[in-house]
């Protein structure tokens, strides 16, 4: 048979394996838009036996369980001072901040000694978590409330892990040293542990401070960056947030807690070991042991998700910095699904092995080849006339109008039930930003994810540098 005679049936392959693509991501635009119109119901029944303001008349009470929060810092100079004096100033009645200093090489030791004034302590290190070896202990004087651990850089796990074995609380928050807490996070993420004894870990909402104005470790004012790269990661994080997590929360399926922070028992994080080391998805691949090791010995386990912000964190203004961290949070993701893998479509573990699991194989760690190969077939066919247009415009559609309808029902449930923002016209902003982002930044973020999976298939690993701007610090 000639080429010629060929061609029909090359075409035909070429239209097939195009609804291949089509179907794909349609589905993965479906999928995500029934988990935020689910989220949005779980948002609107959000309730709990005790409120905030019930839980602030319990302020000196001894049934809130004391809490510990671990703040690894690396060269964090720009934002430590005001970071730390946000944990310190909580609106919770027992709770201490340990800091540890990654090895940094910045000043961010010094700056925390001369502005806290610390001093040399023989604090015991109790725990029996294997870390890299720690050079000191400081903590302020009474009442004993900041802690910095002083040890050779190991990465943020390997802090973390620093950090347990000093730390003295019932419940252990991980947060990033360069975020900000709302001043009643603890008392938002504590609820479900005190209403719910099969709680593990909690995660909260997280918001992108850049543009908002701080003060005394505070979000004063909460305003949009007049940059569109960080309007875009803006939109990116209420997509997230306020769509699959609260859904796969309801359904006790959440495989991921940000890293920016979350509550856990101590003790279960001592007992599933501390975090993973081997991996640079370490918050990812904790919370998706914690299901497996519990479930698979019939233990209790709950993980939920807190829909109210409860955390403020600085987002890349650089595009080199973005490029870094969606490349790491990518390898993250393999990495932590491919450890676990038995657990893909493994009925033993319920919705969260049938559904939830497989959701993050298909669509979060495959997900950004398969829709990059989409959109490079589609341009090639097109060009060289192998594909109907109207093919090509029907992928057209589905892979960006489904996109837009996505992320500015992401506003609209923000306003709807949180209304952050104040000034009508960031709204309108991010409104068009929501936009925006799926001609060109949402293809490049498909493109860099790509090229994280291929790191991590072929063993990439390192954080690699992430530069900090500082927050914006109000005058007054």
């Amino acid at each position: 048979m000639t080429l010629l005679q060929w061609f029909p049936f090359v075409g035909l392959a070429y239209n097939r394996i195009e609804w291949f693509f089509i179907v794909y991501v349609g589905t993965i635009n479906a999928i995500n838009f029934v988990l935020m119109v689910l989220g949005y119901f779980a948002l609107q029944r959000h309730s709990s036996a005790l409120g905030v303001s019930e839980m602030r008349g319990m302020f000196k009470s001894s049934l809130l369980p004391s809490v510990s929060i671990l703040a690894p810092a690396y060269n964090e100079s720009a934002t430590i001072r005001l970071s730390v004096r946000a944990m310190l100033n909580l609106n919770y009645p027992n709770h201490e901040v340990i800091v540890i200093n990654d090895g940094s090489k910045d000043d961010t030791l010094r700056i925390l000694i001369e502005e806290f004034r610390l001093y040399k302590s023989s604090r015991r290190i109790t725990g029996r978590l294997p870390t890299q070896p720690v050079r000191g202990v400081y903590e302020s004087r009474d009442p004993i409330r900041l802690v910095v651990v002083d040890k050779v850089n190991g990465g943020k796990a390997d802090s973390l892990n620093a950090g347990l074995n000093v730390a003295r609380g019932d419940l252990a928050a991980a947060v990033d040293s360069d975020s900000l807490l709302e001043a009643d996070s603890l008392l938002e993420v504590v609820r479900p542990f005190l209403t719910d004894p099969e709680m593990v870990a909690v995660g909260g909402l997280i918001r992108v401070v850049n543009g908002c104005t701080v003060e005394d470790g505070r979000v004063t004012r909460v305003g949009l960056s007049k940059s569109w790269l960080v309007r875009f990661q803006t939109i990116e994080y209420l997509r997230a947030f306020l769509g699959g997590r609260v859904a796969f929360s309801f359904f006790n399926s959440l495989l991921l807690i940000s890293g920016a922070f979350g509550l856990f028992r101590r003790w279960a994080l001592i007992e599933a070991g501390g975090f993973e080391t081997g991996t640079v998805g370490e918050d990812m691949e904790l919370v998706v042991r914690l299901h497996e090791l519990r479930r698979s010995r019939k233990a209790p386990c709950r993980i939920a998700f807190v829909p109210h912000p409860v955390c403020w964190t600085e987002v890349p203004e650089l595009w080199r910095t973005l490029y870094r961290q969606r490349n790491r949070w990518q390898r993250g993701t393999v990495e932590s699904l491919w450890l676990h893998r038995s657990m893909f479509l493994n009925p033993r573990y319920g919705a969260l092995g049938l559904f939830a699991f497989p959701y993050f194989v298909a669509f979060e760690a495959l997900g950004p080849a398969v829709e990059l190969a989409g959109y490079l077939l589609t341009i090639t066919c097109l060009v060289s006339g192998r594909i109907d247009p109207a093919v090509a415009a029907l992928f057209f559609v589905v892979s960006v109008a489904f996109g837009v309808l996505l992320s500015i029902s992401s506003v609209l449930i923000e306003e709807l039930t949180l209304s952050r923002y104040p000034n009508p016209t960031d709204v309108l902003r991010l409104l068009a930003a929501a936009v925006l982002e799926n001609f060109g930044y949402r293809q490049l973020m498909t493109l860099w994810r790509a090229i994280g999976l291929f790191d991590a298939l072929r063993g990439k690993t390192g954080w690699g540098a992430m530069e900090r701007r500082g927050f914006k610090v109000s005058e007054t």
